[in-house]
């Protein structure tokens, strides 16, 4: 096991790329495709946005007979049309419709039949948002899917912000290879929810307890809020278990902008507030991702690290 761990997240922004721990974000440019690397386009078939803070999913099977390791993404849409993109990985998808309204927490008068992303629990691959550049996975890290893989169908989530003339096809180009993957990837999700009061500046905090025999290698994190955000934290949290303190480690946190006024209340709609810390990792050969790939808090009012957590030794407030 990595640990009994805990990680957890503190926000106060909108979230720009997938950010590397040991290096910048690839540049956007051309790629010439190695030996044995395939490029797919996974893309909304021709949908029409009608109406504002529309999600829509649409699915693509995979090979049940080969398992394929995806190891880039390349974003294909407008930041100025798409509020951010999800691919999941889904044992079976949600809907057999060519596009489907995936918003379960947000209205459903969107025009499509509405169904979850998947018919049981999603794996979060990849997630993009306001013009980040292609990600590219470390040398010998894969997504497995396919074949005797958990997910045998990928899912694009699509959120717009807008309604929208003429039809749209928004997507992610993945590269991907037959060829086995040393290092296995997997991505974590932590949220909050919670309300706050207009005019105050709130920190919404969400805590996972990690008690699964899986060592993760994080590599690789994004962040997401709405327009109000202004910093959000991931740490690992480890206790002594002679002396009961816990101790911190500074996962990752970007601040992109000066502090502003907070909407009264948090929720799905580009004109609520959210906070989602995306921890992308790896594993080694043999070694599973983990099963529980999410987790939720209730946040404030209600919900504190000292409080709902039990924590000790908090990192201070910036």
């Amino acid at each position: 096991m990595f640990f009994p761990t805990i990680f957890f997240l503190s926000i106060t922004y909108p979230c720009l790329a997938w950010f590397h721990f040991d290096h910048e974000n690839p540049q956007q440019k051309q790629q010439t495709l190695p030996e044995g690397v395939q490029s797919t386009d996974l893309r909304m078939p021709s949908v029409r946005i009608e109406k504002n803070d529309t999600y829509l999913c649409t699915a693509f099977p995979l090979d049940a007979d080969e398992e394929h390791y995806i190891v880039s993404f390349e974003p294909l849409a407008n930041q100025h049309q798409i509020h951010h993109m999800l691919l999941f990985g889904c044992e079976m998808p949600g809907s057999d419709e060519p596009a489907w309204d995936c918003g379960e927490m947000s209205s459903s008068d969107a025009g499509y039949s509405r169904s979850p992303v998947c018919a049981s629990q999603p794996d979060i691959i990849y997630a993009w948002a306001r013009g980040a550049p292609r990600l590219n996975l470390p040398k010998g890290v894969g997504f497995r899917v396919g074949g005797e893989a958990k997910s045998q169908f990928l899912v694009l989530q699509v959120h717009y912000m807008h309604q929208m003339k003429g039809e749209d096809n928004s997507g992610v180009r993945v590269l991907h290879t037959e060829e086995p993957q040393p290092r296995m990837a997997g991505t974590l999700l932590l949220a909050t929810d919670g309300r706050m009061a207009p005019k105050k500046t709130e920190q919404l905090e969400v805590a996972c307890v990690v008690d699964e025999d899986v060592e993760l290698h994080p590599f690789a994190f994004r962040v997401h809020t709405h327009r109000h955000g202004t910093n959000v934290h991931g740490w690992l949290v480890q206790e002594n278990p002679l002396t009961g303190q816990d101790k911190w480690t500074l996962l990752g946190n970007r601040n992109p902008q000066l502090p502003q006024l907070f909407q009264p209340v948090i929720g799905p709609t580009g004109e609520d507030e959210m906070c989602n810390f995306y921890l992308m990792y790896w594993t080694e050969t043999g070694g599973q991702t983990l099963k529980e790939n999410a987790c939720f808090s209730a946040g404030p009012p209600n919900y504190r690290w000292s409080s709902g957590a039990g924590l000790n030794h908090l990192p201070k407030k910036k």
